[in-house]
């Protein structure tokens, strides 16, 4: 094995799971002094997200919320009633607007009466698609697959279908909330918590650093054994998330310590954040690297997925794919490191510069 290879095993083997048995959904497992972690399915490759309950004086504060489904309310109201004790939920802190996080936060409004803490970007990104249900994909959503090259036998199948809504799984979202600033403290389970915003896998995603137990709420900034989806989507065609994102774990690196427990959002939390957040840029390094080496010739977004991720995309993932596969051409394109211009049939094609 070279020093290189060495030096990566090093790394990896810096990363700790002291809670490696993850809970079955509505058990939970105490992770830390009144922080209680429980795992609600999702119907999707991905098939859980991570939620934590912390115990306050006067109740719980709920971290992240699971999907609004008919199973996923059935198992909460299980666990109120349950590990929970029967003491109310006071608040709901949401990381960042993804269905997943947020999907029950206006039915914990709704019902309990819990107070919903937020980002006002994720707030307003979570009402707003809410309350956006379209019955077929919008000419904006045809335009995108074009401009990325998505073959057109996989456009018309997908102009047939019934694009995904927010409001699909997300209970209506409350006109009011509690917003979280970037760089403030808050109080809630029965600690301080430092707010750090991060970006790139979505706008304002908010963590949370307990210094005095070495504890961090990460949601899905800092997942320890998948990279999160960073892409670019129809709403907003020239962003770039990527820059965000590197832009992000650089400044977490200057809090970041390999002592502290990390909360992610999927997958097992962990200790050894500063070695992780290492891994998460080298993971995009390597993959700009490739495209660079791809852009010998010109390319399009749907001409890169195998070369951005080493294997070939099935049916099923094949939009996550996509956006990321955007994101990191829209990158290099605005880093002046590759130039774009149309192809006959309308998508953008790109080269190295």
């Amino acid at each position: 094995m070279n020093s290189s290879a060495d030096s990566a095993a090093a790394e990896v083997s810096e990363l700790r799971f002291p809670c490696a048995d993850a809970p079955v959904p509505g058990m939970p497992v105490e992770i830390s002094d009144g922080v209680l972690w429980f795992r609600f399915p999702l119907p999707m490759a991905l098939d859980h997200v991570n939620v934590y309950a912390l115990r306050d004086m006067d109740g719980w504060t709920v971290v992240d919320t699971g999907i609004n489904s008919s199973l996923t309310r059935k198992i909460w109201l299980e666990v109120m009633a349950g590990p929970l004790g029967g003491r109310p939920v006071r608040r709901v802190v949401l990381t960042h607007h993804h269905p997943d996080h947020v999907g029950l936060a206006g039915w914990f409004k709704h019902e309990f009466g819990a107070e919903i803490w937020s980002t006002r970007v994720a707030w307003l990104m979570a009402r707003m698609l809410t309350l956006d249900v379209q019955p077929r994909h919008t000419p904006e959503s045809i335009r995108f697959y074009r401009d990325a090259g998505v073959p057109e036998d996989m456009i018309a199948a997908r102009s047939r279908e019934r694009p995904f809504n927010f409001a699909d799984i997300v209970h209506p979202v409350p006109a009011g909330f509690r917003r979280i600033q970037d760089g403030e403290t808050v109080e809630f389970g029965r600690r301080s918590w430092r707010v750090r915003f991060g970006g790139g896998h979505a706008p304002d995603h908010a963590t949370f650093w307990c210094r005095e137990d070495a504890l961090i709420i990460g949601g899905d900034q800092f997942l320890a054994d998948i990279s999160p989806n960073i892409g670019v989507y129809p709403t907003e065609p020239e962003a770039n998330p990527l820059r965000d994102w590197l832009e992000s774990c650089a400044r977490f690196q200057d809090h970041a310590d390999n002592e502290s427990l990390v909360l992610v959002g999927h997958k097992v939390p962990y200790t050894g954040l500063e070695v992780r957040l290492r891994q998460l840029v080298e993971n995009h390094i390597s993959a700009l690297g490739r495209l660079r080496e791809h852009l010998i010739q010109p390319r399009s977004a749907a001409d890169c997925l195998k070369v951005l991720f080493k294997r070939d995309i099935d049916q099923e993932n094949y939009g996550f794919a996509i956006v990321e596969s955007v994101a990191h051409l829209n990158f290099l394109h605005q880093g002046g490191e590759a130039s774009r211009s149309r192809r006959n049939d309308g998508a953008w094609q790109f080269i190295a510069n």
